[in-house]
């Protein structure tokens, strides 16, 4: 039971985090603006096609991927010249970085067994 308990102890640490904190406050201000919320999840949804097109492509499936590239990156720009949405993705990379430094840390540490 104690591995769960350190689990436990380590997702509060997680959420206790300046990285999650950061992330909350500023995903939970941009979803309280209408206009930036749609903004947010269209881009969020052409990113998934992007990626998903990247995947049958890879999988030697014929896609026409350019074009929503192309709006994938103008999209982009469109929004980091927004601070808060600009901010949110920063914050975004950094919660994310930690979250990468913890599994390589667990990682390491069973890699033996894997």
């Amino acid at each position: 039971m104690e591995i769960y308990d350190t689990a436990n102890s380590l997702a509060e640490e997680i959420r206790n985090s300046k990285q999650y904190k950061d992330l909350k406050k500023a995903k939970d201000e941009l979803m309280a603006n209408a206009e930036k919320r749609q903004m947010i999840i269209d881009f969020e949804e052409l990113k998934k096609e992007v990626q998903l097109m990247e995947v049958q492509r890879q999988n030697n499936e014929p896609v026409d991927e350019e074009k929503k590239k192309e709006k994938l990156v103008t999209m982009y720009n469109v929004l980091i010249a927004n601070k808060d949405i600009k901010d949110y993705f920063d914050y975004e990379i950094a919660f994310n970085q930690l979250m990468v430094d913890v599994n390589k840390i667990i990682g390491n540490s069973i890699k033996d067994v894997l």
